[in-house]
């Protein structure tokens, strides 16, 4: 398909029908992940921060891995990084959606605690290498295969801190533990559950493919900025799913798969700028972009700060019944997003 011979309305056209198609198959994947957690016993907060978390990411990895080919390095930096603030942003209005206490309150689990300091050292490599020589090892920057190996590490980390604790949570009247719900009527296999999220995930990676398809033609046809394009276009719609997939999350009451897949899906979109740079082959990914497409990477640590310091002081309620990282969070991402637009 020849997206340049596309008319404006066209591409319009199929860049919302691909955000919709995301949206709908994020409710059913939170739905299935819900399933899944329960059936195999590994918990929301962890199947969440994993399985979900990376599932719903896929499309925009698709995004950023293509913009990458392209050579629309800004692109695909500024959507990795633009979807992790978005995101975060997503766990705030949950939120405020979420009325009987402060969400970091209700769901905590060490897991997430874990995951979301994982998430600071993850997003702080790209910045040693930025700030580092211009090195290469066929094409990729040893920053990248550091990223996979930290990774790679936090999952068994994270295994043991699950199956091993050596801090507990202390309940209080709020708190809501992660409890398996009944099958209500669903006879899959877990195979078949596995299956149906496969899929599932096979259509978030083609309607990834056409928004990273539509977002370059658009950028080059009407002479915008590739940062705010990533950023505040491509990572949003991409993180669809992920809006979707904590407040269908927290209108189940699986509060810990909620927080866990929001912040297991940050914690895997940092490995987008792996696969970014491996798809980019002029050499360091990390030196092909601007300081300015740094932006949104600072503005991520700035909010998962925040939301680390939330989930160790446990505030019942603040602000508007929220806690104080939730608003905090939002005034920081609303904040960026108008220097952004307004810069």
């Amino acid at each position: 398909m020849q997206f340049g011979d596309l008319p404006g309305w066209t591409l319009l056209t199929m860049f919302v029908g691909a955000g919709l198609v995301i949206f709908l198959a994020g409710v059913r994947m939170t739905h299935l992940a819900d399933r899944i957690a329960d059936r195999t016993g590994f918990g929301e907060a962890l199947v969440g921060g994993v399985l979900l978390g990376a599932a719903t990411s896929l499309s925009g990895t698709v995004v950023s891995v293509t913009a990458a080919l392209d050579g629309r390095t800004s692109l695909a930096f500024s959507n990795a990084v633009g979807g992790i603030a978005a995101q975060t942003a997503f766990l705030a209005i949950a939120d405020v959606i979420y009325r009987r206490a402060n969400l970091e309150h209700v769901a905590a689990d060490l897991a997430s605690v874990f995951q979301s300091a994982l998430l600071l050292l993850m997003l702080s490599i790209p910045v040693v290498a930025y700030t580092g020589p211009d090195i290469s090892l066929l094409g990729v920057h040893p920053a990248s295969l550091v990223l996979v190996g930290v990774y790679i590490a936090g999952l068994f980390a994270l295994r043991e801190v699950r199956d091993q604790p050596m801090w507990r949570v202390v309940d209080t009247f709020e708190t809501r533990p992660d409890e398996p719900d009944e099958d209500q009527g669903d006879t899959r296999s877990n195979l078949g559950l596995l299956l149906s999220f496969a899929a599932l995930m096979i259509v978030l990676g083609l309607m990834g493919w056409t928004i990273s398809r539509v977002a370059g033609e658009l950028t080059d046809r009407y002479g915008l900025s590739a940062s705010l394009v990533g950023a505040l276009l491509t990572a949003v719609v991409t993180s669809l799913p992920e809006l979707v997939t904590t407040l269908a999350a927290v209108h189940r009451g699986a509060l810990q798969l909620a927080v866990g897949g929001i912040i297991g899906g940050n914690t895997f979109d940092t490995l987008f700028l792996t696969l970014s740079d491996i798809a980019y082959r002029e050499g360091s990914l990390y030196h092909a972009v601007s300081g300015a497409d740094f932006f949104w990477l600072a503005v991520g640590l700035v909010m998962t700060s925040i939301l680390l310091l939330g989930l160790v002081v446990r505030q019942k309620d603040g602000p508007a019944r929220i806690g104080f990282e939730s608003a905090s969070i939002l005034a920081v991402y609303a904040g960026a997003v108008a220097l952004q637009v307004l810069t």
